[in-house]
């Protein structure tokens, strides 16, 4: 795949997100933790989000542990 093809196939993916709030980043970290998925970090990174918030929205402690290096 060429790297224009990347791109905008990135930009897609980053341009679901209009107008975001803290509730709705939370809820999506959590629902993108249970799946594996790795675009849960861009998120806690870009509101920074902490372990009590994922936790009280139901993430799982083993994996709320195991990102403390990035998680405040």
């Amino acid at each position: 795949m060429g790297k224009s093809k990347q791109r905008s196939i990135r930009r897609g993916k980053n341009d679901q997100f209009s107008n975001l709030t803290r509730e709705q980043a939370i809820k999506i970290v959590v629902s993108l933790l249970e799946s594996g998925d790795k675009e849960a970090y861009g998120l806690i990174t870009l509101f920074g989000l902490s372990a009590e918030e994922l936790l009280e929205e139901g993430a799982s402690y083993e994996t709320v542990a195991g990102m403390k290096c990035i998680l405040k």
